[in-house]
C-alpha cells in the first residue's frame, strides 16, 4: 500500500531534518548497496563444510574436529551477515542540509592546518561538555 502524498511530505520532512540534527547517523543509517550474491554462495559452502566437520567430529568422537566445523560455520554466518567493507573513507560531516536541499559546509572553525588539537588549548576554551554543550546549543539556534 502506497504512502498518501502528507505522509510522504512528512517523511521526507523527517528525513531532512535528522540529516541536518546529526549528519553522521544519516549517513551511517543510508542503505548501501545490495551485498552480491558470491558473498551468500561462500557463506553457504562454508556452512555446509562446517556442519560436515561438525558431523565427522562427533560421529568419529574427535572432539578438536567438531570445534574446528563450529568455527567454520559460525565464521561463515559471521561473514554472511557483515556488512561489507567500504571503499570510500568519510572522514566527518560535509556539513549540514537545509530545507530546500542545498548543503552547507561547516565553517573552518579548527586550526592548526588539520593538524590536531594542541595541547593546553583545551583548558583555554573550556571543559570538554562545556563546549559540548556550547556547541548543542548553536546546534539549536541553527547557526
Amino acid at each position: 500500500m502506497p504512502l498518501s502524498e502528507y505522509e510522504q511530505r512528512v517523511l521526507e520532512q523527517m528525513e531532512r531534518e535528522l540529516t541536518s540534527d546529526d549528519p553522521r547517523l544519516a549517513t551511517t543509517l543510508k542503505s548501501t548497496a545490495p551485498r552480491s550474491g558470491t558473498r551468500y554462495v561462500v557463506a553457504g559452502v562454508g556452512l555446509v563444510v562446517g556442519l560436515l566437520a561438525l558431523v565427522v567430529g562427533v560421529a568419529q568422537s574427535v572432539p578438536w574436529v567438531g570445534v574446528v566445523g563450529f568455527v567454520i560455520m559460525f565464521s561463515a554466518v559471521t561473514y554472511a551477515l557483515a556488512q561489507p567493507a567500504r571503499r570510500q573513507v568519510v572522514t566527518g560531516p560535509i556539513g549540514t542540509v537545509s530545507a530546500d536541499g542545498a548543503i552547507r559546509r561547516p565553517t573552518g572553525r579548527r586550526g592548526g592546518g588539520g593538524q590536531g588539537p594542541r595541547r593546553g588549548a583545551a583548558s583555554s576554551r573550556g571543559s570538554f561538555m562545556e563546549r559540548l554543550e556550547e556547541r548543542w546549543d548553536r546546534r539549536r539556534r541553527g547557526e
